[in-house]
């Protein structure tokens, strides 16, 4: 018997044990489908944070007021310096229109500075007899705002320094709210028209280009004006902190750049040399960093899950080999009556576990990248497929075939042919 006949025994057998292979099939599959569906979508959610927290690219970063948040978010600070650890600021305060405008005039580093503010997420718009829901984020920010959050205008145009400094009403609708007033279809028609934002009269300069969604949040669903707007009617002067991005010209400054930032706005911000800085720098990535950590637990648990399946599996496919040696006793006999080897034996067995092995492999990468992919449809992103994953549960799979098969294989091979043929 040459390889192919081995090969070709071994597929007839599989076929004729139809119920047996499908219940294996089955349980590798499964566990197959568990490790490369939850990987693929986490990595459709990794996709989703870059693109979320990361619209800057890596060559931006933030500042912002020390105490608006309460835990670790990856911020770049300084506590020590010449080895002594620094005292805590007496003047740690939200950051001021007049700190933000004065960093931004006396930034001589070159890189682009946008200043920005939020109005909050329980706004109401209205234009003629339609209204929307009480969930419109609106943000003020400046000429730079757009840039350094990855908006794109799909029709009229950006706000400008004008804007900006005389704190007229005008703003940048998203496409949720611009498709619930004035319809789908056409940027331009909310083009010159004025809305009501809580009442407050605004006109309508420009339309943005549709961002997609996170973590549940339309980014769409969502009006930008200037912050100077912001500042008289969505917020209260003496709660409402600013925040400062900055945008390098590449990735290689970043850090000049963060450090040239930091000795600025400590100016800015009266720190004396012996105290922290009273503020915080996120570099644009930092977000994206810190769940990137987060979701690792996930890919551990992933593995976990599939280990476990697979061992089961494993054990499963065995016994059913063994099961197999002892029903097919005459059959081994027969083999080795008419010139087969034990080498024969042996690979018509491990073949049989090893193809066993991959169909239930092929049908679980399958299902598990349909199932992975559902995460992706709902968040958006790309078509994604874990190559790495799937070679490695390809591998797995052959591994567990060789390691199932190779004891009944070994088995088999070793009847005795007279023995075998007169075997009840």
């Amino acid at each position: 018997m040459n390889f192919s006949d081995t090969l070709s025994l071994s597929f007839r057998t599989i076929r004729s044990n139809g119920l047996r292979t499908g219940i294996t099939v089955s349980i590798i599959a499964l566990g197959i489908a568990a490790l490369i569906g939850i990987n693929t979508a986490i990595q459709a959610i990794s996709q989703k944070f870059m693109e979320s927290f990361s619209s800057m690219g890596a060559n931006g970063f933030s500042i912002r007021y020390r105490s608006a948040f309460r835990f670790d978010r990856g911020e770049l600070k300084k506590e020590q310096k010449n080895g002594r650890k620094l005292k805590k600021s007496s003047t740690n305060k939200p950051i001021t229109r007049e700190q933000a405008e004065a960093f931004k005039e006396r930034y001589d580093y070159p890189a682009k500075v946008a200043l920005s503010l939020g109005g909050g997420n329980n706004n109401t718009v209205a234009f003629e007899n339609k209204k929307t829901n009480p969930t419109v984020w609106v943000n003020g920010g400046d000429e730079n705002y757009l840039d350094m959050n990855g908006f794109v205008i799909a029709a009229g145009r950006n706000l400008n320094e004008l804007d900006v400094s005389t704190g007229r009403n005008v703003c940048l609708i998203g496409k949720d709210v611009a498709d619930k007033l004035f319809g789908s279809g056409n940027p331009e028609r909310p083009l010159e028209k004025i809305i009501r934002i809580n009442n407050i009269p605004f006109r309508v300069v420009g339309t943005l280009e549709p961002k997609g969604s996170t973590f549940g949040r339309s980014l769409d669903n969502n009006i930008i004006t200037t912050y100077n707007s912001v500042r008289r009617f969505f917020t209260s002067s003496a709660n409402s902190s600013f925040l400062i991005g900055v945008k390098a010209p590449d990735l290689i400054n970043i850090e000049t750049a963060i450090g040239e930032a930091e000795g600025v706005f400590r100016v800015i911000r009266k720190n004396e040399i012996k105290e922290e800085s009273n503020f915080l720098i996120d570099k644009s990535d930092a977000f994206a960093e810190m769940a990137m950590k987060q979701i690792g637990w996930l890919t551990a648990s992933a593995v976990v899950i599939g280990f476990i399946t697979l061992m089961g599996a494993a054990i499963g496919l065995m016994n059913i080999m063994l099961v197999a040696v002892t029903e097919r006793t005459k059959e081994v006999g027969l083999i080795k009556a008419i010139g087969g080897r034990q080498s024969n034996v042996r690979w018509q067995f491990l073949l049989e576990a090893i193809l066993i092995s991959m169909i239930g492999a092929i049908i679980g990468i399958v299902l598990g990248v349909l199932l992975g992919n559902i995460v992706s449809m709902l968040m958006k992103t790309g078509f994604v497929v874990p190559w790495l994953w799937v070679f490695l549960g390809v591998l797995i799979c052959s591994i567990v075939g060789l390691a199932a098969g190779s004891y009944p294989a070994y088995k088999a091979s070793r009847l005795n042919p007279i023995e075998a043929l007169r075997y009840e």
